[in-house]
């Protein structure tokens, strides 16, 4: 497909250089794409884990119930459907 620039108002075509840079950027948006929605999420989960770090100190005991919660926070982007489709632990009451 021929691409252009729009120049002083003017379609003018791509030079081959350009092509091949705009291929180039093309064939990394995927993977840049995917690279910033799993920083997100990650993001997301590191402030809900944040959330509960006071109940991790050493002078207190934690329910089965934070700790699986937190661990489950951890396991998120082993998720397979990560960073897409994100199935969000319960937070215990």
């Amino acid at each position: 497909m021929t691409r252009y620039n729009i120049i002083n108002g003017q379609q003018v075509q791509f030079t081959e250089e350009q092509e091949l840079e705009w291929d180039e950027l093309e064939r990394q948006a995927p993977a840049q794409l995917l690279a910033l929605q799993s920083a997100q999420v990650r993001e997301e989960r590191d402030a809900k884990l944040a959330e509960t770090d006071w109940m991790a100190s050493s002078d207190l005991t934690m329910s089965s119930e934070w700790v699986s919660y937190r661990s489950s926070l951890r396991d998120v982007p082993s998720q397979s459907g990560f960073p897409n489709t994100i199935t969000w632990p319960t937070k215990p009451e």
